[in-house]
C-alpha cells in the first residue's frame, strides 16, 4: 500500500468506450473513423485509412516512442 503507480494512457483502463461514429465494419475487418483518431489525438503510424494526420506537419501530436505524424505510411 502507499504505492504510487502511473498508468500508461494506453492501457485498456484509460481508453474511453468507442461510440458508433468511432468505427464500422469492412467485412471482418474494423475500420476506425477520422473521428476516433482525432478523439485519439496523435498518430500511430500504422497506415490507418482515415488517418487525418496523413501529411500533417512534423510538429502534429504522435504516439508515445513512436513514428512521428505524417510517417503514417507502414514500411512497405
Amino acid at each position: 500500500m502507499g504505492e504510487n503507480r502511473q498508468m500508461d494512457r494506453n492501457s485498456p483502463a484509460m481508453q474511453p468506450a468507442l461510440a458508433p461514429e468511432d468505427f464500422y465494419f469492412d467485412g471482418p475487418y474494423m475500420v476506425f473513423t477520422a473521428a476516433y483518431h482525432m478523439k485519439r489525438g496523435y498518430c500511430c503510424g500504422s497506415g490507418c485509412r482515415h488517418c487525418p494526420y496523413r501529411g500533417a506537419a512534423a510538429d502534429a501530436p504522435a504516439a508515445p516512442d513512436g513514428p512521428s505524424a505524417g510517417d503514417c505510411d507502414p514500411p512497405e
